[in-house]
């Protein structure tokens, strides 16, 4: 598609994935048999293997490069995120309101009546939210607000990193 940046390595990648995937059908199949050990299983294994591990090494050379030249429009990512009205943090104010003791499935048929008022009218989940009685009886206003803020999710992205790159 000519409007998508990378979707040749990208699709690449994802193929060569499920070749691998399907590839590990045949260790899982061999499990049930690892007591008997016939020429049959080493054999399947001595293709796959191999094979397995050499599209790996090229997926994993290409998702390098990928990552290496990607480009990220943060303004463009709040964009999106706003497109949804606040429905994206529906899961954080279901568990705010757990955490004040209101039970999940009742904490769920609130949270849903308000997303779905969102859905019908376009308004704003956190105004919503606000004026929602019941929500608001367990919740205050800076705790709602809280429940709306990025951070929440980003608050362990600095860690991650550093558990990936070694730096921990």
């Amino acid at each position: 598609m000519p409007h998508k940046r990378n979707p040749i390595i990208s699709e690449r990648i994802c193929g060569i994935a499920r070749v691998i995937r399907a590839n590990s059908l045949v260790g899982l199949e061999n499990v049930a048999l690892w007591h008997e050990r016939d020429i049959s299983h080493s054999s399947a294994e001595r293709v796959v293997l191999p094979d397995s591990s050499s599209a790996l090494d090229y997926i994993l050379h290409k998702a390098t490069s990928l990552i290496a030249g990607l480009v990220v429009f943060p303004e463009r990512m709040l964009q999106n995120l706003q497109l949804t009205k606040g429905l994206v943090f529906s899961g954080e104010l279901l568990l705010a309101l757990t955490q004040k003791g209101v039970s999940r499935e009742t904490a769920y048929e609130w949270v849903q009546r308000n997303a779905m008022k969102v859905w019908e009218t376009g308004q704003n989940f956190e105004e919503l939210l606000k004026g929602d009685a019941e929500i608001s009886s367990h919740l205050s206003v800076t705790e709602i607000d809280g429940v709306f803020r990025l951070d929440t999710y980003l608050r362990n992205v600095s860690r991650i990193f550093d558990r990936v790159f070694g730096r921990e």
